[in-house]
């Protein structure tokens, strides 16, 4: 900044007496100093802000960098797990035979399928509800509980009421 020395001070401070007068001295100098104040600050908020900016810059080239590397060590590794998964189904392939028969497509299993399902609805819902209350088939699937209660004697609920 300005080098102003003692001397020199005392020759504006003279100067501005006689200029500006003993009465509005003590405001024209608060208010300079105000002044002066208002410009360090100013001087400091672009300075911080200059410093932020240049730091914003690094971090934004250290973020690209880092995308950088990290989408090439996900590429060497999707590479290297289609590789290693190519080896597998060339290994599995040519040591493992399908397990379809050379004759048989992938409709004829899903026909397979059906009719299996088919017939296995029919086996089990073959016998008729009537037929089964008549000849005492199970309706529904009864609890523990429930069948406990079903055999407990009646009237005195006393636990020791029963060992007697």
């Amino acid at each position: 900044m300005i080098d102003l020395g003692l001397s020199k001070l005392a020759i504006i401070g003279v100067v501005a007496l006689v200029v500006i007068g003993p009465e509005k001295l003590p405001k024209v100098a608060r208010m300079a100093g105000s002044l002066y104040g208002r410009a360090q600050r100013y001087l400091n908020e672009v300075k911080s802000e200059v410093s932020r900016e240049i730091e914003l810059e690094e971090l934004k080239n250290l973020q690209k960098d880092v995308q950088d590397a990290a989408q090439s060590i996900k590429q060497g590794v999707e590479n290297s797990i289609s590789e290693n998964l190519a080896e597998v189904e060339n290994a599995w392939h040519d040591n493992h035979p399908s397990a379809q028969p050379s004759g048989a497509s992938s409709d004829d299993l899903a026909r397979k399928a059906r009719e299996f399902r088919r017939k296995k609805l029919v086996r089990s819902s073959a016998v008729p509800a009537w037929y089964k209350q008549r000849n005492g088939g199970k309706m529904h699937v009864t609890s523990g509980a429930a069948r406990v209660a079903r055999f407990r004697p009646r009237g005195n609920s006393s636990p020791t009421s029963f060992f007697k």
